[in-house]
């Protein structure tokens, strides 16, 4: 996926099928500092280690970002384990473009996995950082932190205090206007169990926040809070339904290779 935000167009195009967004009013006058399209090539969800064509998903995106000419390339988690046996499909994204950014998903951890060898592997400066692009202070959260008071079990869906403090900060120390990439949703379906908290900070500094953008639920979707949109991007590898929609899509032999 590619997206484009302007001045005068936030996304010149549909953001995903059937959905578009303009930017909010509050952050509007933000935007009066950019000087030119800002392009940037989102792809989340390949879950490389449980889909039998992860690979191949991934280069089709790849090769059509090669023609697009983003100006900065996103995966937003559950990518692929930082394991010797991903070197291809990791180097493929780093190779791809000058500016390769990675955000830490829940399942990129499964199978002994650590943040820390995602940091060294996928060459992250951190868990959660910033970075400048063309005018736009885009900041990656980590939404994996423990410690949350209402967990309930499963996979930790948390963002700590010392990460919103770093947050509260970070849109504090810039007049650049600014958009929020995660993992895990600050809004809408599955978001983190603090998002009430995270989506008051983003209110704070709503004249420059332009939107929020996650993965995690594999689904297309635009919340709003605030006035500002929540925007979750489908996955790279198939669409969730489960339950009675459960039903055989791939060859027998798929299936019991990646149940």
């Amino acid at each position: 996926m590619s997206t484009t935000f302007s001045r005068r167009n936030f996304l010149s195009t549909s953001l995903m099928a059937g959905i578009a967004l303009s930017i909010p009013d509050a952050a509007r006058a933000a935007t009066e500092s950019l000087r030119s399209f800002v392009r940037i090539g989102l792809i989340t969800d390949l879950h490389q280690d449980i889909m039998h064509d992860g690979s191949q998903r991934l280069y089709s995106f790849l090769a059509s970002m090669k023609k697009q000419a983003p100006d900065a390339l996103f995966q937003l988690g559950d990518f692929a384990y930082p394991a010797e046996k991903n070197k291809g499909v990791i180097e493929a994204f780093r190779n791809a473009h000058d500016y390769t950014y990675h955000v830490i998903g829940n399942h990129d951890t499964d199978s002994g996995h650590t943040k820390e060898q995602c940091l060294q592997v996928w060459d992250m400066p951190a868990r959660y950082y910033s970075a400048e692009i063309k005018g736009i202070r885009f900041i990656v959260l980590d939404g994996n932190d423990t410690g949350s008071p209402t967990h309930k079990g499963g996979y930790p869906a948390f963002i700590n205090q010392e990460q919103s403090n770093w947050l509260d900060e970070e849109l504090k120390k810039s007049s650049q206007p600014a958009i929020i990439v995660s993992h895990q949703p600050l809004a809408g379906p599955m978001a983190v169990d603090n998002s009430k908290d995270i989506q008051a900070i983003l209110s704070r500094h709503k004249e420059r926040v332009l939107l929020s953008i996650n993965g995690h639920t594999h689904i297309d979707g635009v919340y709003y809070e605030d006035g500002m949109p929540y925007v979750h991007i489908n996955s790279a590898s198939y669409f969730w339904v489960g339950g009675d929609f459960k039903h055989e899509s791939y060859d027998t032999d798929i299936h019991l290779q990646y149940p």
